[in-house]
């Protein structure tokens, strides 16, 4: 029977008055967190006075931790899982910890917290009652359009993750493919101070951006087609 237990906690995606009571606490009980960027996570837990052994957890040494955190869990420790920003595993590190957990019967407890995709949802004026998750479009233009034309029939929202980088192209790609009369939401730095939501056609959109600072993550929803505010 395995004592110990992973928590999957979220974090805040950019205001720290957004964490909450219960993750806090519950970082506090777990003598060790599996932390996506060490430098990130320590800022988090200092401010909450919370001490703890960080242990890198990220894409690139995802499996190979994922054994030595089975092996504490094993010996009785309970570990609590966070990742830079938002919940765990949702385009962030964490599935192949949480899946062998389940594999070998270690119970899993979320502590549920902030989302940067339900976040720009709830604000941003498109239906929520049906959504797509579909996280980042791709680095390449193909990759993007693809995925586009693949979901072109979908009957509900589409919500994606883009880089700052990458964020006019994809702007340009849903243009493309869907037309410039599709209604989109973008939304950047969510809960931070420049927090911007701005849900209008796609053509408008990519006018405004002339303007806007590129800086920061953006979550871009997609309306079905025909809808409008």
């Amino acid at each position: 029977m395995n004592l110990g237990k992973l928590f999957v906690v979220a974090t805040p995606i950019g205001n720290l008055q957004d964490m909450t009571f219960r993750a806090i606490e519950t970082l506090r009980q777990c003598p060790l967190i599996a932390c996506e960027d060490r430098r990130v996570s320590l800022n988090l837990l200092r401010h909450f006075s919370i001490d703890a052994t960080l242990i890198p957890y990220h894409n690139h040494n995802e499996r190979m931790q994922t054994e030595y955190l089975l092996q504490k869990i094993d010996e009785g420790n309970s570990v609590a899982l966070i990742c830079d920003a938002g919940t765990p595993t949702i385009s962030d590190p964490g599935f192949h910890l949480v899946r062998s957990c389940k594999q070998r019967g270690i119970t899993v407890i979320p502590i549920p917290g902030a989302c940067a995709s339900t976040v720009a949802l709830s604000a941003s004026g498109l239906p929520a009652n049906r959504f797509l998750f579909v996280g980042f479009p791709g680095h390449k233009m193909s990759e993007r359009r693809k995925l586009l034309e693949k979901y072109a029939s979908f009957e509900g929202t589409l919500l994606c993750y883009e880089s700052c980088h990458r964020v006019e192209k994809f702007l340009t790609d849903i243009a493309h493919v869907y037309g410039p009369d599709r209604t989109v939401s973008l939304c950047k730095e969510l809960t931070k101070i420049h927090e911007t939501i701005l849900t209008a056609p796609i053509s408008d959109l990519l006018l405004r951006l002339q303007t806007l600072s590129l800086r920061g993550e953006f979550v871009v929803l997609i309306a079905e087609q025909d809808y409008r505010l």
